[in-house]
């Protein structure tokens, strides 16, 4: 069975990231798996590009370009919304025609149009679909926030300057309807429980079938260090560690904001003082000024890629945080529980799949800086050992796990 992963980035993000461990998952239990990019950036020879530099640079920026028009030059909401009108034909290269199954991961920012989806739906092939955020069951958004419109059809789109009956999210809906409507021999996969129910209430999505498999968790990379060391490589002096990390921390879907006012309320008068915990901050930001803000000492490490340094800090850490206002997973929640930190996180979105509340972490009310507080002085008053929290991932997340669990659903659309 040979199998090619499709995705724009081979390690830039959370769903790249999650594509290319399903890709050495995949060959490490019997299947042949080969990943097809647009930004290489290892020398992985089972990972290829595809197009040319020049173009596809091309290809973002007219996308781009016509959002920005459509907005009257506005960058507010830019990078929000996607409407694939331009991309890469990969049914012409020779990794599409020498695949069995095309498994689609993370495909926009100009990697495929909807004419290049078009022309892979109705290849013959069968396609597996991982939806790793709300784009596939959507007309042009990434995240919907409390719109529902797509449960019937896209129009008047709130992240639109000018929404309207008529408006962009109208068209590109009546678009990738068409294109959906020609595809015989496609299969979703949501990566959580709740990414599936949104699929499966959405109007482009709703009448295919939609399994739900989480991202796969490399065991052998994310490591219980003993937290002294972990501590002592940190430089982190105080008696209690709490980690946050994401591709981009200033990302307002992040919620930031929460994390800085819990850890405000976490530090009143009666519960903790200031100077015994440290936020152990990693992944890029644009906006610096916002570190000003933490009201606790703090160590930001930039962007880490690499698994032993996340090891560390997640080993460090009493508890892992996420205050995302949405997560259709949450990747750093899984890795932080493989190295004995505790999560917290919000209810309502994919975290709740991986916690079980105040029994392997906390699930904090959605968007109530408060109760995020109360998920983190749980977490540091619990008795968890790290050796838990590591058995309470090992068994669900592991790569045969995973890899068996695709290698079903591939098995399901060959017969």
């Amino acid at each position: 069975m040979r199998v090619l992963i499709v995705s724009t980035f081979e390690e830039q993000g959370g769903a790249a990231v999650a594509a290319n461990r399903l890709m050495d998952a995949l060959n490490n239990n019997g299947v042949k798996a080969r990943m097809l990019v647009r930004d290489k950036l290892s020398t992985d020879i089972a990972v290829s590009s595809c197009g040319n530099r020049l173009m596809n640079k091309w290809h973002f920026v007219w996308e781009r370009a016509v959002i920005w028009a459509h907005n009257l030059f506005s960058r507010e909401n830019l990078f929000k919304v996607s409407i694939a009108n331009s991309g890469t034909d990969i049914t012409r290269t020779p990794e599409f025609r020498e695949a069995d199954i095309i498994h689609l991961h993370w495909v926009n920012q100009g990697l495929l149009s909807l004419k290049g989806l078009k022309r892979i739906l109705t290849s013959g092939k069968p396609v597996v679909w991982t939806m790793h955020d709300m784009w596939p069951l959507t007309s042009i958004c990434h995240h919907a926030y409390e719109c529902t419109r797509y449960m019937d059809g896209c129009c008047e789109c709130p992240l639109l300057r000018h929404p309207s009956r008529h408006d962009l999210s109208a068209r590109v809906f009546r678009r990738k309807k068409a294109v959906l409507a020609e595809a015989h021999q496609l299969t979703f996969v949501a990566v959580s429980e709740w990414l599936a129910e949104k699929a499966r209430m959405s109007a482009l999505t709703g009448s295919f079938p939609v399994h739900v498999v989480p991202n796969v968790l490399p065991l052998q990379q994310f490591t219980i260090i003993d937290r002294i060391d972990a501590r002592s490589a940190l430089q982190c002096n105080e008696p209690y560690v709490i980690a946050f990390g994401a591709a981009r921390i200033d990302d307002p879907i992040k919620g930031f904001g929460y994390l800085t006012e819990a850890l405000r309320l976490l530090t009143v008068p009666g519960r903790y003082q200031a100077t015994d915990i440290r936020l152990l901050l990693f992944g890029n930001v644009r906006d610096e000024h916002i570190l000003s803000t933490i009201p606790v000492p703090y160590t930001y490490l930039g962007y880490v890629d690499d698994a032993y340094r996340l090891s560390e800090i997640y080993s460090a850490a009493n508890a892992t945080v996420s205050s995302s206002f949405y997560e259709t997973f949450g990747q750093t929640l899984i890795e932080a529980m493989a190295c004995g930190s505790i999560p917290v996180s919000f209810d309502g979105s994919g975290q709740a799949d991986i916690i079980r509340h105040e029994v392997t972490g906390y699930l904090a009310r959605r968007l109530s800086a408060e109760s995020l507080a109360d998920g983190l002085q749980w977490a540091l008053q619990s008795r968890l050992t790290p050796q838990e929290m590591r058995r309470s991932v090992v068994r669900r997340y592991g790569e045969s796990t995973i890899a068996n669990q695709y290698i079903n659903i591939y098995n399901s659309i060959t017969r």
